[in-house]
């Protein structure tokens, strides 16, 4: 499969430049326009997008998607993949140290280390993207960011048992030099700068170069949780003819700053430095509430406290000297050609990610290196939009080499070590019909074949007390996996008006399998799969003013991955910890999400955005390891316990049965809310004014169920205004989360001392920022 993708890569590539008959250019799966149907002076525009690999109109999509403009992420200040949950109620984004989970209506992974893969996928410009470290720096120069709800077993790649988030960036266009730009400063010394230009040459070429500058101070003490990084981005469009074109990307991130920080949260166990203050664990004024605990334990000393480093038996506080020195580089291909009776597409590509970072967000040292490596191929085939059989066909080929070294420490009471070499292949072959009945009625049909193999070669080392500080590493094990899955989806649409939309439908996705950090033979788990029935109707009213969709969905989720702090075999008969992932549950999930938009006149829009979620776990039983034998403190069932390591020390498995409990990061009402006034001040100039509110019920954040690891109810607004002119320039003014609310983004467990930690969302920011095109 892979060299005929390769092979069949090279004969498109060849074709591309040669010249063609000239008829209508194909349209180009990433090449998309907002506003493309103007309704006159009044009412809503479309938005274009290919979340079903064709173009067609959001409104005209029978799947559940949220579209996000360039120009909406601009506005909102968002240049990080975890920000933007706030604009799409269903999505919970977290960060874990250099990595990012995703959760789409209570459906995610938490990843921890680099065996770590995201149940919703992650695509940019059309390309897979398989490592959660990289999605970053990507959030500049877009078109838009599209949001795909629910399994997507059939047109799309690997792992999408929530959805898919699919990052489109802006195509260089042939015949026009153009550029745009902004400057942003605002509090916390943030200061942004982005800059693209769009160059044409000759009449067949055209070049699009973007770059953008992050640097901002962090939101915590000890400048934790701050944002800084340079980015550039180059497209070389060629059109030969009007029959064929080929885009060129390539992409390059440099992360560093400190990352992601974490505060010590609220809990009855020990007073901590109020939520407010955003106290970084490495604070001295958190290390002081943590060392006043400790005293009143059974508990190690702390290393290097007054008395000097102490060498037999001690655990290690927050360091301030947490760093991310990151680097991503993309380079792929999109072929599109009008082979007469269809469109063929062709999307070669190769990404690297170089990561090295130190993070303290479990609540103590953890260093990663991980150098990654990925190869892909996809290949399209789509039939004309005229014909009644409609059909979109293809294959699929994704390779990844991983070489890593993880190294969490606990003073010298715990350490683990471990350094994988991973290789993951993947091919599938997928096909999705769609056949009309009559005019206004039509099925559709679909399914993939997967083919996943993957392979380790691993080396481990579990040390601290009784044994050494840094142990060697073990002699290498190595371990092979293979998977074989057919997903599915069939429904039906139907035209109920001219501008209304009824559609259902049935679809199943799945996650492969993989390992954890663990010698064989008990350190893999089974893939999850996920069965979705949805029903859904989209509407446009009053002459294209009123907007009204409304969807209701049921998820069988079986075969759960859950991945937490367990105990890991080290090889001499003992067990420390560690992060392992078991397929420990079931669950099932239901809700609807209702959204309108109303524009009653040219300068008034309405935006609102409600959804309802219900999930719960069927069941979910976990062995979770205390290294000390203390009782683990958790808001479930603990329904027993048994020694961990006979006649050395006291270390337990509690066996935790959290059966019945609502999903993680599944808020049962999450609503968005906007509205924007245009003010035509003369006829060169307008002032905008808008503002927008979240508002989310509790959710837990921790499949332990810690009532302090649990985000209460909040309610967050924003507000802009812009002064714009048909000359090209703007300068707005902004302020988020008006009322500086303090929200949880993650929270876990810092092991051993047993006490609660997490990671906070964006606290009051302000600022201006000038834009302007030519």
């Amino acid at each position: 499969m892979k060299r005929l993708l390769l092979a069949g890569t090279a004969a498109i590539l060849a074709l591309s430049a040669q010249t063609a008959v000239a008829q209508d250019m194909p349209t180009d799966p990433q090449d998309s326009t907002q506003a493309s149907e103007d309704a006159g002076d009044e009412g809503l525009f479309d938005i274009v997008v290919t979340a079903q690999h064709r173009s067609e109109s959001l409104q005209r999509a029978a799947v559940a998607v949220s579209a996000v403009t360039g120009d909406d992420l601009a506005q909102s200040g968002i240049t990080e993949t975890v920000n933007l949950g706030k604009l799409v109620p269903s999505l919970v984004v977290q960060p874990t140290g250099g990595t990012t989970s995703f959760f789409l209506r209570g459906v995610g992974t938490n990843s921890q280390n680099s065996f770590s893969e995201n149940a919703v996928a992650y695509n940019f410009n059309g390309v897979y993207v398989g490592r959660p470290t990289a999605p970053a720096g990507a959030f500049y120069d877009l078109e838009r960011v599209e949001v795909v709800k629910g399994p997507q077993g059939t047109l799309y790649g690997r792992n999408a048992t929530g959805g898919a988030i699919n990052v489109l960036p802006k195509r260089p266009e042939l015949g026009r030099f153009s550029g745009e730009g902004l400057l942003e400063y605002g509090n916390y010394d943030s200061k942004k700068g982005f800059l693209a230009l769009n160059v044409p040459i000759g009449d067949i070429m055209a070049l699009r170069v973007a770059g953008q500058i992050v640097d901002r101070d962090g939101y915590i003490s000890d400048g934790y949780d701050d944002d800084k990084g340079e980015a550039v981005r180059a497209s070389l469009l060629i059109q030969p003819s009007e029959l064929w074109s080929m885009t060129l990307v390539a992409d390059y991130y440099n992360q560093h700053g400190k990352g992601a920080g974490a505060v010590l949260l609220p809990n009855a166990a020990f007073a901590v430095p109020p939520l407010e203050d955003r106290v970084s664990i490495s604070d001295p004024r958190a290390q002081a509430a943590i060392r006043g605990y400790a005293a009143t334990l059974f508990a190690p000393p702390f290393c290097g406290g007054q008395g000097g480093f102490v060498t037999s038996g001690c655990v290690s506080l927050a360091g301030t000297d947490g760093f991310l020195d990151n680097k991503f580089y993309g380079v792929s291909a999109t072929v599109v050609g009008d082979l007469g009776f269809g469109t063929l597409t062709v999307i070669p590509a190769w990404r690297r990610s170089d990561v090295k970072f130190r993070t303290y967000l479990p609540g103590f040292a953890g260093d990663f290196v991980d150098l990654a490596e990925q190869t892909s191929v996809e290949v399209r085939l789509a039939s004309k939009e005229s014909q009644r059989l409609r059909y979109v066909v293809g294959a699929f080929y994704y390779g990844e080499n991983q070489a890593t070294e993880n190294f969490f420490r606990q003073g010298n009471i715990s350490t683990t070590r471990f350094t994988p070499r991973l290789n993951t292949e993947s091919i599938a072959a997928f096909g999705q019909l769609t056949f009309d009945l009559s005019d206004a009625f039509r099925l559709v049909a679909g399914g993939r074949y997967t083919r996943e193999d993957k392979k380790q070669l691993t080396s481990t080392a579990s040390g601290g007390l009784p044994g050494p500080i840094e142990p060697p590493l073990s002699a290498p094990f190595t371990g092979s996996l293979s998977f074989e899955k057919f997903t599915w989806k069939a429904g039906i649409e139907l035209d109920a008006g001219p501008a209304s939309l009824i559609y259902a439908n049935v679809a199943t996705g799945f996650k492969s399998g993989g390992f954890f950090v663990a010698q064989p033979p008990n350190n893999t788990f089974e893939p999850e799969s996920l069965t979705a029935y949805t029903v859904g109707s989209k509407n446009r009213f009053l002459d294209n003013k009123l907007q009204v969709n409304i969807e209701a969905f049921y998820w069988d989720y079986r075969d759960q991955q859950i991945t937490y702090v367990g105990g890991v075999p080290t090889g001499n008969g003992l067990f420390g910890q560690g992060s392992i992932t078991v397929n420990a549950g079931k669950s099932r999930i239901y809700g609807a999400e209702f959204e309108a938009r109303f524009a009653p006149t040219r300068n008034d829009l309405f935006n609102l955005n409600v959804q309802f979620l219900d999930g719960k776990y069927g069941s979910l039983t976990t062995a979770n390891f205390s290294p000390t034998g203390a009782p683990v403190t958790t808001g479930c069932v603990t329904t027993g316990s048994r020694l961990a390591n006979p006649g050395v020390n006291g270390a337990r498995f509690y066996d935790i049965d959290c059966s019945g409990k609502p999903t993680v990061n599944s808020p049962r009402w999450a609503l968005n809310l906007g509205y924007e006034r245009t003010f035509e001040l003369t006829g060169d100039l307008s002032l905008i004014a808008g503002a927008r509110g979240n508002i989310e019920s509790s959710r837990y954040l921790d499949a332990n169920y810690r009532e302090d690891q649990k985000q209460d109810g909040f309610a967050v607004a924003d507000a802009f205004l812009t002064l714009e002119s048909q000359g090209g320039w703007s300068l707005t003014g902004f302020i988020n989360n008006i009322t500086d609310e303090e929200i949880l983004a993650r929270a876990g467990t810092r092991p051993i001392l047993d006490f609660p930690v997490g990671t906070l969302r964006p606290p009051r920011t302000y600022g201006a920022r000038l834009g302007f095109k030519f």
